[in-house]
């Protein structure tokens, strides 16, 4: 198990690369990245904060109740913290497990469960201002589709 909170670059390959194992018939790789827009507003990049004592403890927790509940064989998990350019990754979650089926599911519950719980918040900074996700609404003539939304 491997769970950090990093301030520069996630090492994505190496993380990776030191997950897997013989005994491995999948290796499920998550890597959420900052893209360039939001619901038809231009990012110009994002701003991640975190109480991080509390977060890489829950992480842990994820992480520990991951690999009891889809019996895969081991996770990393890392999350980045500060401002993120586009392109570059915020959380890294691999799931290595001798069945895709467990590490598929295992990675997919582990990252709807960390944006749900752990306290890690994101800043969305934009051409025409910043908004905290799912805190602030997006003004509807903002949306696409033109009804209002949450950053959700």
């Amino acid at each position: 198990m491997q769970v950090a909170i990093y301030k520069t670059r996630i090492p994505a390959e190496e993380i990776v690369a030191a997950m897997k194992a013989g005994e491995d018939g999948a290796v499920v790789v998550f890597e959420g990245n900052v893209r360039n827009n939001t619901r038809g507003r231009r990012t110009l990049f994002l701003d991640y904060e975190a109480y991080e004592e509390m977060a890489l403890a829950q992480m842990r927790g994820l992480v520990a109740e991951a690999l009891e509940k889809f019996s895969v064989r081991d996770i990393a998990l890392a999350h980045r913290l500060g401002r993120l350019e586009v392109g570059e990754t915020s959380v890294l979650i691999v799931v290595a497990s001798a069945h895709r089926a467990a590490a598929f599911e295992g990675c997919r519950w582990l990252i709807d469960t960390l944006k749900k719980t752990v306290p890690i918040w994101k800043k969305e900074h934009f051409e025409d201002g910043a908004v905290w996700a799912d805190g602030e609404p997006f003004p509807a003539a903002l949306t696409l589709g033109g009804t209002e939304a949450s950053n959700a």
